[in-house]
């Protein structure tokens, strides 16, 4: 009977990134910033991205963490304050 060489898994680095919502121009479509998929708040279907995690403080939002479902970077979107003024 032959061995099978099992195959040694390498660990896959996540990266974090921050994305300020101010800076962002247009309609609010931005590229990720490990990838570069387009990342855009028209997309309900969560195929480019999921929401991981929402946070709140006093009933508005203050961050959004999402994760990009091609490399699997966490973005946190960042400058809800400005549109809650709009």
């Amino acid at each position: 009977m032959e061995k099978k060489k099992k195959r040694k898994m390498k660990p896959r680095l996540l990266l974090e990134y921050k994305v300020d919502l101010v800076k962002i121009e247009g309609s609010g479509d931005f590229p990720c910033p490990q990838c570069g998929a387009k990342l855009s708040p028209e997309d309900q279907t969560e195929d480019t991205y999921s929401i991981k995690e929402i946070k709140t403080r006093r009933d508005r939002l203050e961050e959004l963490v999402i994760q990009c479902n091609r490399c699997k970077s966490f973005i946190h979107l960042a400058g809800f304050k400005l549109l809650d003024s709009l």
